[in-house]
């Protein structure tokens, strides 16, 4: 199986410029491509895995990737899928953030110099010249056709600003710029972002009548069409900081029975054979393949003795034996009742809604049920483990 193909059997190709000159072009010798990540935050969540494993799969494949950072264009913000402006950053808030994606991205990516490299267009956007970029760029781009735009459209009802009109014609700048610099011919990104991903090529024809090539991968998507990638906490982190490496596993190990195949095609590198076996699993038995996603990609991002302490702790919280590892945990100095503890931990947003788990009786500490709101959990028998339901829980310890 070529690499196009190989794309397409993980899920992950969504649409792409001539198609038979792409197949030529990932199946021939080394290509430079890039992806654009907008640093809006100090870490990259699941979402931003699909982008990234596209990556590996072309460099893994002898192509050369180019990871943009946009320390320029994160200055204005992709109206793309929002309904409001983005908030501004500063630049040396975007330089932290840059830094935190250079890191993430450099765990499963090469950037050795003859493998990969990383650029920030704020180096060559942030020192233009405004009139002459409006004279040599902006003349080749229509507002209405900008506006008819998916990534435009949705924001007119609410308001677009001109500062955001002007994403599209940066995003397409980049691509002029680093095929002029560095060879670059591909651009790559997600589906939603058809309309700037072609507005490079676009472009880069017009300009220089240079011919280059677009792909778009498909979003990661639950079996219902919604983004995955959430929890009740909101989005789910690289950072460890953020999302631990207990709740990252805990987090595959409960997806659905319905996207395990499609989580391991799209996010992990196991090979198609043994994900077709485990697209022959049923029941109870679909267990081992959600097993396998959740060390996969806790082992990817976290390395391998993490995904291993989360799993057993996983596996000990589960198997009512309690848990260690990673596990979530909260120090406290003195004695604490129940609702308090549901609250500190985060198991329950309020106090209502803490007495309304136990009213329902989905409240353990270890292995008892919680009946009384009352309960005092005391110091002197800490450690402790706080269960919600099947897939909420929280070690209480004792600050030392």
């Amino acid at each position: 199986m070529n690499l196009f193909e190989q794309l397409q059997a993980r899920n992950l190709l969504a649409q792409c410029t001539a198609p038979e000159k792409m197949q030529e072009l990932l199946n021939g010798s080394s290509v430079k491509f890039y992806v654009g990540f907008d640093p809006t935050a100090d870490s990259l969540h699941v979402g931003h895995l699909v982008a990234v494993m596209f990556m590996a799969h072309l460099q893994r494949a002898g192509h050369y990737p180019v990871a943009l950072f946009g320390g320029g264009t994160a200055l204005v913000g992709d109206p793309s899928g929002k309904t409001d402006m983005r908030k501004m950053l500063t630049p040396q808030e975007l330089a932290h953030n840059i830094a935190c994606f250079r890191e993430q991205v450099g765990r499963i990516l090469d950037f050795a110099p003859e493998k990969g490299m990383v650029v920030n267009n704020g180096d060559w956007l942030c020192g233009l010249n405004y009139i002459e970029f409006l004279r040599e760029i902006g003349v080749h781009f229509s507002v209405n056709r900008m506006l008819a735009a998916e990534c435009y459209k949705a924001r007119l009802e609410t308001g677009l600003s001109f500062f955001e009109l002007n994403y599209m014609i940066m995003q397409a700048y980049d691509f002029l710029h680093l095929r002029r610099t560095h060879g670059v011919v591909l651009q790559m990104g997600g589906d939603d972002q058809w309309s700037n991903v072609i507005a490079g090529v676009e472009l880069n024809r017009r300009v220089d009548q240079a011919e280059t090539y677009a792909m778009t991968w498909n979003l990661l998507l639950t079996s219902e069409g919604k983004k995955m990638g959430k929890t009740e906490k909101g989005a789910v982190w690289l950072d460890p900081a953020r999302t631990s490496p207990y709740e990252f596993y805990q987090y595959f190990r409960n997806t659905a029975d319905a996207d395990v195949v499609t989580c391991m095609k799209m996010l992990t590198f196991v090979p198609l054979e043994e994900i077709a076996d485990y697209a022959k699993l049923e029941g109870s038995a679909v267990n081992a393949a959600k097993e396998r996603l959740a060390w996969e990609m806790t082992a990817l991002i976290h390395g391998h003795e993490e995904a291993d302490k989360a799993q057993a702790a996983a596996k000990s919280l589960f198997g009512g034996t309690g848990a260690g590892g990673s596990t979530p945990t909260t120090q406290i100095d003195a004695d604490i009742n129940i609702i308090d503890a549901l609250t500190l931990t985060g198991l329950a947003k309020s106090k209502s809604e803490a007495r309304r788990l136990i009213e329902q009786g989905g409240v353990l500490v270890d292995d008892t049920k919680v009946t009384d709101f009352a309960y005092t959990i005391e110091k002197a028998s800490l450690p402790v483990m706080i269960k919600k339901g099947k897939k909420g829980y929280h070690q209480l310890t004792v600050d030392s």
